[in-house]
């Protein structure tokens, strides 16, 4: 079969052909019907070096991953060959105390993991690929009725991490309140919606792009704000007494973006790191207003992917997404790159 491999770090992937996986005992082999194309997976290929990271390449690419079931190891049960089904990403131990509540993101035995704090498209195979190899039939989650493969496939990831960030701070999120999204980008946009269809909050996006603005609007976002000099007095102007953001959530992470975000945030609120673009944001005394929570979150967990799922297949999250060809996948991450891709693009194999 066809896959997308990562060969050596600093290095663009390559479609080579590969043997198809045979499922052993517990394992599942998926049927991908689509992969998504995450930003993260350009740090894989431009940034990582040997020992950033417990693994190392080759693998192939692809952590946001749906299809339908192909072949059943032994003693798989609760799953049928031909079942639509989406994969959740990260793959822990499945026996420690974080993993037995499905929070494989937190493993903390990840000497007993299939690939340590990793997964799927991260030190192990992926799904840019025919088919995909699953380590423990717990990982494959079978997609509500009204919910297809294509559409499936981003919420497991663009949908999961911003999911998993809005709802820990739901308890800050009450009529009135104000989040704020930094960030309309593959998963800032559907992080609007997240708000939009799960909370009250007034929900304000900011975004360099005015292309990223109107897919802010188009989500839902009841302010769309260009990122700039002025933009914190905008935000606070935007929220009751210009009080500021009661959770802010940065889907960049540089050092701009969390000025910004901590800048911007009310007075015991939370600033939520999502975006991996390496940053770093002074903390002191004075630095931040008192008692905010400043936190980094990754992923998220098993049952939240079923709640996701759910929320996808009501049609209150649909991720914009393209498709393209395993064919394209190439030139798909040299345009994601570039800034060229609205919302998420979704390989199908």
């Amino acid at each position: 079969m066809r896959a997308l491999r990562l060969l050596a770090w600093k290095s663009e992937p390559e479609l080579v052909e590969v043997d198809e996986p045979t499922p052993g005992p517990g394992q599942v082999v998926v049927r991908v019907g689509a992969a998504g194309a995450c930003h993260s997976d350009l740090h894989l290929m431009h940034d990582f070096e040997a020992g950033a990271v417990p693994w190392n390449p080759p693998f192939t690419l692809g952590h946001e991953n749906a299809g339908w079931v192909h072949a059943l190891g032994s003693g798989v049960t609760g799953l049928e060959v031909g079942q639509p089904v989406a994969v959740y990403g990260p793959w822990g131990c499945g026996t420690c105390a974080r993993c037995q509540l499905g929070i494989d993101t937190y493993c903390e035995n990840p000497a007993g993991a299939p690939v340590p704090g990793g997964g799927g498209g991260l030190g192990l195979d992926g799904g840019m690929a025919e088919y995909l190899l699953v380590p423990a039939a717990r990982h494959v989650v079978p997609l509500p009725e009204g919910l297809d493969p294509v559409q499936a496939a981003p919420l497991t990831d663009a949908g999961l991490t911003p999911y998993h960030a809005v709802r820990r701070s739901w308890g800050k999120l009450p009529p009135g309140s104000t989040a704020l999204v930094i960030g309309v980008g593959g998963l800032g946009h559907v992080g609007v919606q997240i708000l939009k269809a799960t909370t009250s909050a007034r929900v304000i996006a900011v975004d360099t792009r005015d292309e990223a603005l109107a897919l802010a609007r188009e989500c839902g976002a009841d302010l769309a704000l260009r990122s700039g000099e002025e933009a914190v007095a905008e935000i606070r102007a935007a929220t009751p007494g210009g009080r500021g953001a009661d959770v802010v959530l940065d889907f960049v992470g540089v050092d701009a973006t969390l000025r910004m975000g901590a800048a911007s945030a009310r007075t015991v609120g939370d600033l939520t790191i999502v975006g991996i673009g390496g940053g770093t944001l002074p903390v002191s005394y004075f630095s931040v207003p008192y008692e905010v929570s400043i936190q980094t979150t990754y992923w998220g967990s098993r049952p939240e992917l079923v709640e996701v799922l759910d929320l996808g297949a009501r049609g209150l999250v649909r991720p914009k997404i393209t498709t393209f060809g395993l064919d394209e996948a190439v030139d798909v991450y040299r345009r994601l790159q570039a800034g060229e891709v609205a919302g998420r693009a979704v390989i199908v194999p």
